[in-house]
């Protein structure tokens, strides 16, 4: 039988490389040498054992060679006949890929542009620039129709329906509030096809205004005027006012003030020559809403108080931070003397809202204190403490505000008594009374500060009481 037979050694001896396999009988130890017939490399050879393992070392130091030719190829190694791997000169390793098919650019050269300029490849649009002629129409082309040839296409916006016009619209409107630029209002209303709903912009706009503040109301003033005109006409206006006039009883559940408001944007567009002056006219003897009757009434005297000085191209202000100081300390004045004749408090939170100016409100105390000083009698001194306490309580003026207010009369004090002498006897009555309802504290009613205290009989005087130190 044959026995596999297995060698162990070091470095390139034949007993470490390959198996031998031999047949015939073994006898102590021995083993015949007759010829045998075994497969190397595919090949049947008859031979000895010692040439048949020469042969086998030969064929595993090949496969050993072709297995490292990718790592070491170009070393020159070779193969002896005893079966030693002979090394040859160290050479630098090439790639086994071939110049040919070796398409990556090692040369660092290029810009990464596209080939041929853009004009290669499939689907590309050409080189850039390149303008191409105009393709001539065959008429025997299957797809050929003849009503396509002078067909102009244009770009079509479908008019805005109900539902999607406020949706639209409102965007535009609250963003002008923002910036005031009438310009741009009138570019996007041109880019939209309002169709039927042109004379619904200007109606659409007030009903914004009237929730918003007054600001916001003269910017929507200005807005009618320059959109009548160039994007809407006088009939749209004219449609889009009596529109509001029917809906103002609706109106006035979320805006209880809307007949006098929409009534002021009548006079307005009046005064603006939007609307014609025959416009309130046309109404009397056919009114039978309430509101409506007080909107034509309010626009009606505002139209007359113009005739005699009254300025309604301003009539809703320029708002907050962007009027004068000295504009808003004239409005601040008007207001408190309105107030002293009315006694309305409501009235007068609102007007002072109007103003925008919160940050101001502490020149609306001190304006309100000089104004005590100035008086005569309780009964502005008893107003003007209701008014301030109402207004700590709405939060509209706050307390440190108030103590601003304060301590600017007490600066001025000194000055405001050469043109009132009793100033420091009212300004102590008016301190204490501010203490008494609440709305100052201890700290800020002993900063008052007080006359010196004049002797009421002299030596040279006789005994006589001087009543103007009184």
């Amino acid at each position: 039988p044959i026995r596999k037979k297995k060698h162990g050694g070091t470095g390139s001896h034949a007993n470490d490389l390959s198996d031998s396999f031999v047949s015939g009988d073994e006898d102590n130890g021995r083993v015949s040498n007759k010829n045998i017939k075994n497969e190397i490399n595919g090949n049947w050879l008859s031979t000895s054992s010692s040439n048949l393992q020469e042969a086998r070392l030969k064929a595993k130091a090949k496969r050993r060679l072709r297995k490292n030719s990718s790592r070491d190829s170009g070393r020159g190694d070779s193969l002896s006949d005893t079966g030693d791997i002979i090394r040859g000169a160290n050479t630098a390793p090439t790639s086994p890929k071939t110049k040919l098919l070796d398409r990556k650019s090692r040369l660092g050269k290029g810009r990464g542009l596209p080939k041929k300029g853009g004009a290669g490849g499939k689907g590309v649009w050409g080189r850039s620039g390149e303008v191409y002629e105009q393709e001539e129409v065959d008429e025997k082309d299957p797809n050929y129709d003849e009503a396509q040839v002078n067909c102009v296409y244009e770009t079509v916006v479908p008019p805005l329906d109900e539902r999607d016009f406020e949706k639209t619209l409102t965007p535009i409107v609250q963003e002008y509030f923002e910036h005031g630029d009438t310009n741009e209002v009138a570019e996007l209303l041109a880019d939209l096809n309002l169709g039927p709903m042109h004379s619904e912009v200007p109606s659409l706009a007030v009903v914004l205004a009237l929730e918003s503040r007054a600001s916001h109301r003269e910017l929507t003033s200005r807005l009618l005027a320059d959109l009548c005109g160039s994007v809407l006409t006088h009939s749209d206006m004219e449609r889009s006012f009596d529109k509001l006039l029917q809906e103002l009883p609706d109106l006035v559940l979320d805006t209880p003030r809307a007949p006098q408001l929409v009534g002021r944007f009548i006079a307005r567009a009046v005064h603006d020559k939007i609307l014609s002056k025959s416009y309130i006219e046309g109404y009397k003897g056919k009114v039978d809403c309430e509101y409506t009757r007080e909107a034509l009434d309010r626009a009606a005297v505002l139209l007359k108080m113009s005739k005699g000085g009254l300025r309604i191209d301003n009539q809703w202000g320029s708002g907050g931070g962007q009027s004068p100081v000295v504009q808003l300390i004239q409005e601040m004045n008007l207001l408190l003397k309105e107030f002293i004749l009315s006694g309305d408090l409501i009235e007068a939170e609102r007007c002072l809202r109007d103003l925008e100016v919160p940050h101001f409100h502490h020149e609306f105390v001190y304006e309100a204190i000089i104004m005590v000083l100035e008086s005569k009698g309780e009964k502005t001194l008893d107003l003007v403490l209701n008014l301030l306490k109402s207004l700590c309580e709405s939060t509209i003026i706050t307390v440190d505000q108030l103590r601003r207010g304060y301590e600017r009369v007490y600066m001025d004090i000194a000055e405001i008594n050469i043109d009132v002498p009793r100033a420091y006897f009212i300004l102590e009555q008016f301190v204490d009374k501010s203490l008494s309802i609440g709305i100052i504290d201890v700290w800020l009613r002993d900063l008052c500060p007080s006359r010196g205290r004049k002797r009421f009989v002299s030596e040279g005087d006789g005994g006589v009481i001087k009543l103007e130190s009184c």
